[in-house]
């Protein structure tokens, strides 16, 4: 595959790292994935009482990074301290040396909260107790780009930076403009991923529009009433082949190509007929030049909600044709949750474990599949699998809608 991927002008995957509600490291990640564990349940973050739903996938152990200056430390929300820990992870594993040419490497991160978990408690501190002082400092890391800035600084990345936020496909769609750069040159290599941390203003929303279920999410259950929201972040290093090569690097796997479009349609609904995350998949098959009969693994952007399930599921079927009858679907967000801007990133994680491990990850609480949901979804419990080609889907509000397609190395 890494001759393949050089010869498509494409990139490979040479290091990896998350934080997730599962585990926080990518090694327990991928166990917990194989063992079908769910890491959903009552929110302990802060109060979440009167609250319709009250669950969540929340990170019990944070690993901070022991070269984080006390100062930073101090400054850093928990989106930031998420990015970095996976970041400190993926740049250990691919044995990248940043210091060598850091103009070379990029940093490409979604998010959509960033530290407004942190703003929020420094705002209720301060109704709370008008007189007593608090950091201003706390409110630095609000804005989406302190994540991208932060670990660029620490780790001395000085290429190209960008932070995106395209809703849910934000860091799905992070992973298709690192493939852009390494193919037009501008870089060898990418930290590309995204970071979410959980906060009361998202939480509360999601529970106004009654989107969260009142139990674990069961996606494409034909008793799915909602999704559950999670938190976390994953890096991938994604490098050219070429560079990779020359370097020896130790590759899990190669990105391939990645499609977006638009569904134009609605701001929280998806286009009824799938019309946008259909052209997402099939523009990401033919920029990878892979055909859908080829692909053994599609990981679903698979909410739980009743909308976008059988909307995905359709869209599907139409891009994969016959060859849907063979195809294995899931839905990680069953087990880690929905973690909004970092979900792309860490379903390509998951993604790509499947490729280098040779495993299925189950779509977990999935009792009685729908009907109208016609596809192998892997119901609780993980399989083996060898798999040369597959996708991974992540669909936002406002109608976003990107796909990346991974290769076995």
């Amino acid at each position: 595959m890494r001759g393949e991927a050089t010869a498509r002008g494409g990139a490979v995957v040479t290091g990896l790292g998350t934080v997730n509600a599962l585990a926080s490291s990518v090694d327990g990640f991928a166990a917990a994935l194989r063992a079908g564990r769910c890491a959903i349940g009552p929110v302990t973050g802060f109060d979440a009482t009167g609250y319709r739903s009250r669950i969540a996938a929340e990170v019990k152990d944070l690993p901070v990074p022991p070269s984080l200056p006390p100062p930073l430390r101090r400054r850093a929300s928990r989106s930031d301290l998420f990015a970095l820990a996976a970041a400190a992870e993926a740049l250990a594993a691919s044995r990248l040396d940043v210091a060598a040419a850091p103009a070379r490497v990029g940093i490409v991160l979604g998010a959509t909260t960033a530290g407004m978990m942190a703003a929020e408690t420094a705002f209720r501190e301060h109704i709370d107790n008008p007189s007593r002082r608090y950091r201003r400092s706390r409110f630095v890391a609000t804005p989406m780009a302190t994540s991208a800035d932060l670990v660029a600084h620490h780790f001395g990345v000085g290429g190209p930076r960008l932070a995106l936020s395209t809703a849910c496909s934000s860091s799905g769609t992070a992973l298709g403009i690192a493939l852009d750069w390494i193919r037009l040159g501008r870089v060898d290599a990418v930290l590309a991923g995204g970071t979410e941390s959980m906060c009361r203003t998202i939480f509360a929303g999601f529970n106004a529009l009654k989107a969260l279920s009142l139990e674990p999410c069961r996606p494409f259950d034909r008793r799915r009433s909602g999704l559950s929201l999670g938190e976390g972040a994953a890096i991938l290093v994604i490098e050219s082949a070429e560079h990779a090569a020359r370097r020896r690097a130790c590759v899990h796997a190669a990105i391939l190509g990645y499609g977006m479009s638009a569904d134009a349609h609605h701001l929280t609904a998806p286009h009824p007929e799938g019309v946008g995350a259909a052209l997402a998949m099939e523009r990401a098959l033919a920029r990878a030049g892979v055909a859908a009969a080829e692909v053994g693994y599609v990981n679903a952007h698979g909410t739980g909600t009743p909308l976008n399930d059988g909307i995905e599921a359709a869209a599907i079927e139409r891009v994969f044709g016959t060859a849907a009858a063979r195809l294995a679907v899931s839905s990680t967000k069953s087990a880690v949750g929905h973690t909004l801007g970092a979900a792309g990133a860490i379903e390509g994680l998951a993604t790509v474990l499947a490729l280098r491990d040779g495993f299925l990850p189950p779509t977990l609480n999935l009792d009685e599949p729908d009907p109208s949901c016609r596809l192998d979804f892997v119901p609780r419990a993980s399989r083996p699998a060898t798999l040369r080609y597959a996708l991974s889907n992540s669909y936002g509000f406002g109608g976003n809608n990107t796909t990346v397609v991974f290769g076995r190395a």
